[in-house]
């Protein structure tokens, strides 16, 4: 029976370990049961144990395998996941180190079989009363592409702790909204519930007969599901969310980083911020409301944060249908949106080319973990534990070039495709490649050499690669971007203190090669006779030589020529096939390079062009100015677009100044300059600096995650209500002076020369 991987878990039981895997299949749930597994890790064969482990190893077997350092190794076997922790601990203490004892052996089963998403269960299953069983199945690899059942879920309650008023969930085919109150007529799909118990009970009853495998929400385990789990103990009704009877959790966070996770057997319970931020969406801020305009065009029922708490509370009181329908509607506007985003499909290819849950939305270094190690094990090596191995130094970032600032006609953007992946790929940067380099090695950094042979990340670079350009073939925007993902975080990992694999000389000559490449790519353009202006870890922007009429035709060639130069240059050096691919990506008719605020100085990582796009009209890009910042009003953004749009066409842009300026001081675009700002701390926390979205809510008297507040002569005032009267001056000299001189310098002129002399008639 093939299927679709859903949840993962394991037990220790007195005939040892149990793990337990659930999967969408086209005959329904499919559970796998597997028992009487040993928890394993990996030790020097030369280390001595005496009697620490007598009551804890099963067994101690010699195996063909070594350390990356070369020593050979025993598999240490245990009856509980449990013992090997312990045995961990005692030989942490005695300076005995273990390899491989973090892992977790749901996982390790999984990845020593190649198994992500996709895998098929061989065996005999069992149908007796319950959901489809198979007790010790094999389990391998496999390709299964079948549809996964969903439905969205929303609570609606007296505040973060009170009362249940409503539960609400929608799926393809069906909806149901359970309500805490005594009959109403209406037309929604309302079933009336004598209390909050029997809303819990009959929600549950009816999920069991609904039986989704996935459970769409909008903060879901942090807020949905953590209520109704802490409602459920209180009230001492089952928290019968999994499948199968086993038993639901909620996990409260380890550190106040960390996210509450939900572990439901059977089910996954995906969280539709997480997965935006996950494929890197960008919103002003990811509250439901904002991100249902921005994508859907319509919002909540019940509009501002404010007033949402109070309003929700009169309508259960006075009347509970309306409250039923704004329940409903925050339901279908996540569907709507995952639809809208592709999210289900993100989340599914996501799990299914690194591995990890459907519902694990970081991961990298797991992700990594997951790839890699059946390959080392493969090549006869073993891995430390995660902090195992200390380095001292870290790598630099990105080479970001000294850029010549100005107002340019016609500048062409190169990019580099995937450039950390193909440096991997090309210069065989691994760290099986490093820990055994061989004769003749390709040349790192910070003395790092890798053996031309036998590297398994690039080889794993070079079969991503395929499947995500195959992926884009086929117009699978899902698979091609979660690919993407893995493939750009694989710099991260390698850079980071949490990967068990973490080493300088491995990030370093990953991002100083980058540094090289665009250093001698720039040589080679401008030896061409053309400038190159900026460069930033990727990307290089050239102003074409004089004379040049068809600047995307000379992108096109340049990109080619430099391939070509690189393909050369590699094998004559290093005799290396080189897998740099450079592409040509924009032609702006007109570029913005701004300076530092107050300096003459080129900026970094801050630009805007125009560019034309598909259909032929003139299109801005902006790169970290104002106008894609969430830390400037409205007014600033919309300014600084019009701005940049009129002096980019050549269209005359002083009467607009002026004219906003007017506007402005006439309180005509008072509603557009709010600041909104996110609290990360509390508000005890701000002790020295107070910056003004603290000191707003401060005089709010209550810590909302976001706040908003304007500017008036006597410091920043929360909005609630009534808008307080806005300092002008201020707006005018932090908001639209900055941004107007920012452009205003290149073409001669500036924002009091412009503003200055028509206010001063007055």
């Amino acid at each position: 029976m093939d299927g679709f991987l859903l949840t993962r878990h394991w037990q220790d039981r007195p005939g040892g370990l149990e793990l337990v895997y659930w999967l969408s299949t086209a005959a329904g749930p499919a559970r796998a049961v597997i028992t009487g597994q040993e928890a394993v890790c990996f030790i020097e064969r030369k280390a001595e144990l005496g009697r620490r482990l007598d009551d804890l190893a099963h067994a101690r077997r010699p195996l063909e395998l070594r350390t990356l350092a070369g020593a050979p190794v025993d598999g240490l076997y245990f009856r509980r996941q449990r013992d090997l922790r312990t045995a961990r601990a005692r030989l942490h203490d005695a300076g005995i180190r273990l390899y491989e004892a973090d892992l977790k052996p749901a996982d390790r089963y999984l990845m020593e079989r190649f198994i992500t998403g996709p895998c098929r269960l061989t065996g005999t299953p069992k149908e007796a009363g319950g959901p489809i069983t198979f007790q010790n199945p094999r389990l391998m690899r496999a390709a299964y592409d079948g549809p996964l059942s969903y439905l969205s879920l929303d609570i609606e309650t007296e505040g973060l702790t009170g009362a249940l008023y409503s539960i609400a969930a929608v799926s393809p085919t069906a909806a149901r909204i359970f309500m805490a109150a005594a009959a109403r007529p209406s037309d929604l799909p309302i079933v009336w519930c004598a209390d909050e118990a029997a809303v819990l009970a009959a929600f549950f009853a009816w999920l069991a007969e609904v039986d989704p495998d996935l459970l769409l929400g909008w903060n879901i385990a942090g807020f949905d599901l953590d209520f109704l789990a802490r409602k459920a103990a209180e009230l001492g009704v089952p928290f019968a969310l999994a499948r199968g009877g086993e038993q639901a959790a909620i996990l409260q966070p380890e550190s106040q980083r960390g996210s509450v996770v939900a572990r439901i057997p059977g089910r996954v319970a995906l969280d539709g911020i997480e997965l935006l931020r996950t494929g890197f969406w960008s919103f002003e801020s990811f509250e439901l409301e904002v991100v249902a305009r921005q994508l859907l065009g319509r919002g909540k029922a019940i509009h501002g944060p404010e007033q949402r708490v109070e309003e929700i509370q009169r309508l259960y009181r006075e009347d509970p249908v309306a409250l039923a329908a704004y329940n409903l509607e925050d339901c279908r506007l996540v569907l709507d949106i995952f639809a809208k985003a592709n999210l289900l499909a993100f989340a599914r290819e996501r799990a299914a080319a690194t591995g990890l849950a459907m519902d694990r939305y970081g991961g990298s270094v797991a992700a990594f973990d997951h790839l890699y190690l059946p390959r080392l094990h493969r090549a006869g090596r073993v891995a430390p534990d995660v902090g195992d191995v200390e380095y001292s130094g870290a790598s630099p970032g990105g080479y970001v070039m000294d850029s010549a600032p100005g107002l340019y006609d016609d500048v062409l953007l190169l990019d580099f495709k995937s450039l950390y992946p193909s440096i991997i790929r090309t210069f065989q940067i691994d760290p099986l490649a490093l820990a055994e380099p061989g004769p003749d090695p390709v040349p790192g950094f910070e003395g790092a050499s890798f053996a031309r042979q036998g590297a398994i990340l690039p080889e794993l670079v070079a079969d991503l690669w395929a499947v995500r350009d195959r992926a884009k073939a086929n117009r699978d925007a899902a698979l091609s971007q979660a690919v993407k993902i893995l493939m750009n975080s694989l710099y991260g990992v390698l850079g980071a203190s949490g990967c068990r694999f973490f080493d300088p000389r491995l990030a370093s000559s990953i991002t100083r090669r980058g540094h090289e490449i665009i250093q001698r790519s720039r040589g080679f353009i401008e030896q061409q006779g053309h400038r190159v202006i900026y460069g930033d870890t990727d990307s290089l922007f050239v102003r074409p030589a004089a004379g040049t009429t068809d600047c995307a035709a000379l992108g096109t060639a340049l990109a080619a020529a430099l391939n070509d130069w690189w393909r050369t240059t590699l094998a004559a050096e290093l005799s290396l096939a080189s897998y740099l691919e450079v592409e040509y990506e924009f032609h702006f008719l007109r570029f913005l390079m701004p300076t530092i605020r107050g300096t003459e100085i080129g900026s970094k990582k801050r630009y805007a062009g125009l560019v034309r796009g598909p259909d032929g009209a003139p299109t801005l890009v902006f790169r970290g100015l104002e106008s894609v910042r969430t830390d400037w009003t409205p007014l600033a953004q919309r300014f600084q677009r019009e701005l940049y749009r009129r002096i980019f066409l050549h269209e005359p842009f002083e009467d607009y100044v002026r004219a906003t300026l007017a506007d402005l001081k006439a309180g005509k675009l008072d509603h557009e300059l709010v600041y909104r700002k996110r609290l990360r701390r509390d508000l005890k926390d701000y002790v020295r600096n107070v910056p003004p979205h603290v000191q707003a809510a401060r005089k709010l008297g209550r810590a909302d995650r976001w706040v908003r507040y304007v500017i008036t002569r006597n410091g920043p005032e929360p909005v609630e209500g009534a808008m307080p009267r806005p300092d002008y001056r201020h707006y005018e000299e932090r908001q639209l002076a900055p941004i107007a001189d920012g452009i205003l310098g290149f073409v001669g002129t500036s924002f009091e020369a412009v503003a200055g002399a028509q206010l001063a008639i007055f």
